[in-house]
């Protein structure tokens, strides 16, 4: 399975580490425990980020990464259904428990989690505790740049 990330160009090299969502937390995870964001597509990586960019900050560091997961590990998906209610809300306790678990488990590389700014697409969580963190594959980086009438006062 193909999936993409962004980050900024000094984090690249270790973007499947785990350590900017171990400081800070996410939604899928608590600070202190490292989980790395990625998502079905380029688009959805963008979306993604832009939610959480400063408003007229537009960053001009940034790399796309393409990777792609073992072909023989499964995949599982959190379909909204079995996710906590109002999963989508600032409420962050229960969808971190749940990622926290899922993580400390380490029984799964990956999992299909769905987004928020774009309902009915998936994001990949990647476990970077998981023993075959080492096999995903990095096929390219490449510079990111957001078209900067996405930052024009409106």
């Amino acid at each position: 399975m193909k999936i993409w990330r962004l980050c900024r160009a000094v984090h690249a090299a270790d973007a499947f580490s785990g350590e900017g969502s171990r400081l800070y937390g996410g939604r899928w995870n608590s600070p202190g425990v490292p989980i790395v964001y990625a998502s079905t597509s380029l688009a959805l990586a963008a979306v993604e980020l832009f939610v959480h960019v400063e408003p007229r900050l537009i960053p001009r560091d940034l790399v796309s990464i393409v990777a792609e997961l073992p072909e023989s590990e499964p995949v599982k998906r959190w379909d909204v259904d079995q996710l906590p209610a109002e999963w989508w809300s600032d409420e962050l306790r229960p969808m971190r428990e749940l990622g926290d678990a899922w993580v400390r488990s380490k029984r799964g590389l990956a999992v299909l989690a769905p987004s928020v700014p774009i309902r009915g697409e998936w994001n990949v969580l990647v476990n970077p505790l998981h023993r075959r963190i080492g096999e995903v594959r990095i096929e390219a980086v490449a510079p990111f740049t957001f078209d900067a009438r996405m930052f024009a006062a409106r």
